[in-house]
């Protein structure tokens, strides 16, 4: 069969092509067009433009390149209807994605599958109305999906099972170094280690990574490593750290995890991989014009957290300092009571177990792709 996918960011490039290789292991004469990166690429099929021509964020950016983004969106649908795949795959990237399906409902025949579901269950939440007509059939990573879709909003989804899950075990099941390898490889010294994850995107770090040093750096037990993102050159870091104790990794957040104490976590799905290593966090994200945010919190976001660990257990399992909460004060505050010997550790533990039941162990990509090969024999 042949199959149209759109991924719009390096996350949906990720998605993308482990789901394109579980299709081709259903389907061995699968044909794949699409716009996508680099990881799509290595599976196959033909890539018509590249992510690093698509993924624009922000107000100021989106207009200044709007002609080229108009530009794709009229060239992805011209593309479409000239293939003709047998279904077109949308991952995330709401935007664009959402306008090409409304495209394919009103012109094509084409069946429109949506992998992994924009997030209108925090905001946008009128865009229901258009899921429902445009996009046949629906594919979530996430469990709390389900009753947003099915129970409020009366549209049958699936629930196919969280790729990040998937990693982590698979990481755990193959990773043998020892922690007192991992410090030796490293030069780092014997004391427990409080991780910083302090996000992946330049304007994160700026944001967050300053008051986490602030409220880490008053527990003189523990050593300070930070998870340093690899599309981040050193030299941004080193206007944070230099003069300070804070020791780095790069691209070894999984390695850090698996023997760090506790962790300061930039919200994202850093928070989930925290816990999915069973470590301790407190969530940090600072906010412009916190009041404001609060405000829209309280009366217009449609969501009672901001981390996954949170909405998947649909509790407060991690503390969330975000707008006014975000204080070094209270990250400190928090951070004392989950080390080990205080009261909010083995809370948290036995929250994150409730997370991972409800995540549950199928393999995302692989379950997806059956779904959808049996589908669309019908």
């Amino acid at each position: 069969m042949r199959y149209y996918l759109i991924a719009g960011e390096a996350s949906g490039d990720l998605h993308a092509s482990r789901l394109m290789q579980a299709l081709k292991e259903v389907d061995p004469i699968a044909e794949f067009r699409y716009f996508g990166g680099d990881r799509m690429s290595a599976v196959g099929g033909t890539c018509v433009r590249h992510i690093r021509d698509l993924a624009y964020m922000g107000f100021v950016p989106v207009l200044l390149h709007l002609h080229k983004i108009l530009g794709n969106m009229k060239m992805c649908k011209e593309d479409i209807v000239a293939w003709k795949p047998d279904v077109v795959i949308l991952v995330d990237y709401a935007d664009f994605n959402l306008s090409i399906a409304k495209f394919l409902h009103a012109k094509t025949n084409i069946r429109v599958f949506y992998y992994i579901s924009p997030k209108i269950w925090a905001w946008k939440e009128w865009r229901i109305k258009a899921i429902k007509r445009d996009v046949n059939e629906m594919f979530s990573i996430l469990p709390f999906e389900v009753d947003f879709y099915e129970k409020r909003h009366h549209y049958p989804i699936h629930y196919v099972g969280n790729p990040t899950a998937e990693e982590v075990h698979n990481f755990q099941s193959e990773y043998k170094e020892t922690r007192e390898e991992f410090l030796g490889r490293h030069d780092f010294d014997g004391r427990p280690i409080i991780a910083l994850l302090a996000g992946s995107r330049k304007q994160e770090i700026k944001d967050n990574l300053p008051a986490m040093i602030e409220a880490a750096k008053r527990f003189s037990d523990y050593q300070l490593i930070l998870a340093c993102a690899p599309a981040v050159e050193d030299i941004y870091y080193d206007k944070f750290i230099k003069g300070t104790r804070i020791r780095t990794v790069t691209d070894e957040t999984y390695q850090l995890l698996t023997h760090s104490t506790a962790a300061l976590v930039t919200s994202g799905t850093a928070t989930l991989e925290t816990a999915l290593f069973n470590v301790p966090q407190v969530v940090c994200y600072e906010t412009p014009v916190p009041k404001l945010i609060r405000f829209a919190f309280n009366h217009i976001i449609k969501v009672d957290y901001i981390s996954l660990v949170n909405l998947i257990a649909d509790r407060e399992v991690v503390p969330e300092l975000l707008a006014d909460r975000f204080k070094v004060y209270n990250i400190a505050n928090e951070l004392y009571n989950i080390l080990p010997g205080h009261p909010g550790r083995e809370k948290m533990l036995d929250g994150y177990k409730l997370v991972a039941d409800r995540l549950g162990t199928e393999v995302a990509p692989e379950n997806a792709a059956k779904i959808m090969y049996e589908m669309l024999w019908k």
